[in-house]
């Protein structure tokens, strides 16, 4: 394995792969991180103390784009699709209405032809 900060999600679910490989009579080197394994009990105890930095980061990560994403929303940024009235609103489809060709239309648009056809009709 090339890096063992990437082989759990969590301390505990890499603490329990740890426990199946010793079982298994095996271990798990890191060609990244030679100090690092599962081959040692001080690689273990490596091992195990990264996992617990690793996946505190990660929480601290989530927590950051929470609170990021809730201070957007209160200064009315709106997050994923569009409402189907505003889908509605924006329709490119009066631009075929003008004798406009769907070739032409997805040029002067600059969107794919399946967007056009997957549009709304106005």
């Amino acid at each position: 394995m090339l890096r063992l900060d990437r082989l759990a999600r969590s301390t505990r679910q890499l603490l329990e792969i740890v426990e199946r490989l010793r079982d298994a009579e095996a271990g798990l080197p890191s060609l990244h991180e030679p100090w690092a394994g599962t081959t040692s009990p001080a690689g273990r105890m490596v091992l195990t103390v990264f996992a617990g930095i690793a996946e505190f980061e990660r929480e601290l990560i989530h927590e950051r784009t929470g609170s990021g994403r809730d201070a957007a929303k209160a200064r009315g940024v709106r997050f994923g699709r569009p409402p189907e009235t505003e889908l509605r609103s924006n329709s490119p489809r009066p631009a075929l209405g003008k004798g406009t060709s769907v070739r032409e239309a997805t040029k002067i648009l600059k969107i794919h032809t399946a967007t056009l056809y997957r549009s709304p009709a106005p």
